[in-house]
This record gives structure tokens, C-alpha cells and sequence, in this order.
């Protein structure tokens, strides 16, 4: 589920320290954005979270997150039914964070 080239990048872009609080930031956006999701009611704003959490998902690696964000907002701009997609999404995504927060160190190597 989490692309450890993509998170091995954005390490080396941000450093060490810095990718700490980068994911740190991710997990707060997202628990941000899952809220909102969860109360979205209308088509444009469901569309606009899952838009919003497939851009975070992106940046973090979390290719199959980003996937379901997709679907669900491609679903919301058709008007389709969505559950499915919010529920995996608020599923998987924190589940992922944990992951990444927990096991980038080792992953990548990094002492």
C-alpha cells in the first residue's frame, strides 16, 4: 500500500528531521480532511474532500488510498453512490499513516 520510492524521495528532499514533521503534518491534515469527508453531504463537497485526501495520499506514497480518492470523487461528480469509498478510505488511510510513521526509519534505512 505505501510506495517506499515515493517516501524515499520525499526524504530526500526534506531530510530526516523535517520528513518527521512533514508526516506529522500529513497525519493531522488528513485527520482534518477525513472529518470533513465523513460530513460532506453534498456531491461538490464530497467530490472536493476526496480530491483534497487523494492529493495528501499522492505525496505520502499511499498509491491505493489515492486510487480510492479517485474513485470516490470521480463517483461524486457523477452523482454515484460513495460509502464505499468514504468508509475503505477511513478505513485504510490512518491505518497507512501509522504505517509510514511507524516504519520509514527502518524502510529506509535511516539510523
Amino acid at each position: 500500500m505505501i510506495d517506499w520510492a515515493r517516501v524515499s524521495e520525499l526524504h530526500e528532499e526534506v531530510g530526516d528531521d523535517a520528513l518527521e514533521e512533514v508526516l506529522e503534518l500529513f497525519a493531522s491534515e488528513v485527520d482534518e480532511g477525513l472529518v470533513r469527508l465523513r460530513a460532506a453531504t453534498s456531491p461538490k463537497a464530497l467530490a472536493a474532500e476526496f480530491h483534497f485526501l487523494k492529493g495528501a495520499a499522492l505525496n505520502l506514497g499511499l498509491d491505493e488510498v489515492a486510487r480510492l480518492c479517485a474513485l470516490g470523487e470521480a463517483g461524486a461528480i457523477a452523482g454515484a453512490a460513495t460509502d464505499s469509498y468514504r468508509d475503505a478510505i477511513a478505513r485504510d488511510f490512518p491505518e497507512c499513516c501509522r504505517q509510514l510513521r511507524a516504519e520509514w526509519r527502518t524502510r529506509l534505512a535511516v539510523p
